[in-house]
């Protein structure tokens, strides 16, 4: 792929050097230059930009053009934003081009790009999209996209699409009240199952109780007897047996 990619380089820039030799007026030759930074498969301008062809447009109201051929052979997009002043406007396909070239810089100095730099570079750092790059599957995955405006159709959509969500939600509301409600009552059975418990307890404790009160009664006046009996006994004074005849 590296390869074809080369190949595809070469003949480019053989194709532009042609006409470029070709031409013979400034205004041509800008018009050369427009082209070439715009076309989508080319990145290579330095053999473009030592062409003698092109130093024609030193010094002439096109020369600009020359200054852009050499910031898109060396340059960033973030120099063309600090020398915009003086340079030509750039067309989308330029833009895109000066963007990919810009990565292509950042590529030579280190092979790990931190995303926030690579946003302030691309000029994409205003926050309206955010994501990471995924390189094992070729993609950048978005994580949050600032919203445009709808067409009438997208608009439609998005209101029958809220609407669902409306009656999902309202259906799941519907649903958790009856479990509230639900909770709710199995609270008030556990609560009444609860005193009726205690109550229960109570009775017994008081039942019981009451036993022990009642028992301990008769036993005392049960041995109090006794100890009557005793000492009755004790003073009573003993009959003498009579001698038998």
């Amino acid at each position: 792929m590296a390869m074809d990619a080369e190949r595809r380089q070469a003949e480019l820039i053989a194709q532009f050097s042609s006409q470029a030799v070709a031409l013979s007026s400034a205004q041509q030759l800008a018009a050369l230059v427009l082209e070439a930074t715009s076309h989508p498969a080319l990145f290579a301008f330095s053999e473009l930009l030592a062409l003698p062809a092109l130093s024609m447009l030193a010094g002439t109201q096109y020369s600009s053009s020359l200054d852009l051929l050499r910031l898109f052979a060396y340059g960033t997009l973030k120099d063309y934003k600090n020398n915009s002043g003086s340079l030509p406007a750039l067309l989308p396909d330029q833009v895109r081009k000066l963007k990919q070239l810009s990565v292509l810089t950042l590529a030579e100095s280190t092979k790990i790009l931190p995303y926030d730099q690579l946003m302030q570079e691309l000029d994409v750092s205003n926050g309206i999209v955010r994501g990471k790059l995924d390189q094992l599957r070729r993609c950048f995955e978005v994580q949050f996209a600032a919203g445009r405006d709808l067409t009438p159709d997208q608009l439609n959509n998005m209101i029958e699409i809220l609407s669902d969500w409306l009656g999902t939600s309202d259906s799941l509301l519907h649903q958790i009240q009856e479990k509230i409600k639900w909770a709710d009552t199995m609270s008030d059975v556990n609560k009444k199952h609860q005193k009726e418990f205690e109550d229960r307890v109570e009775e017994a404790k008081k039942s019981i109780k009451a036993d022990i009160d009642i028992r301990g009664h008769d036993d005392y006046l049960s041995e109090s007897v006794g100890i009557m009996d005793f000492e009755e006994d004790r003073v009573r004074p003993k009959r003498r047996r009579q001698p038998l005849a």
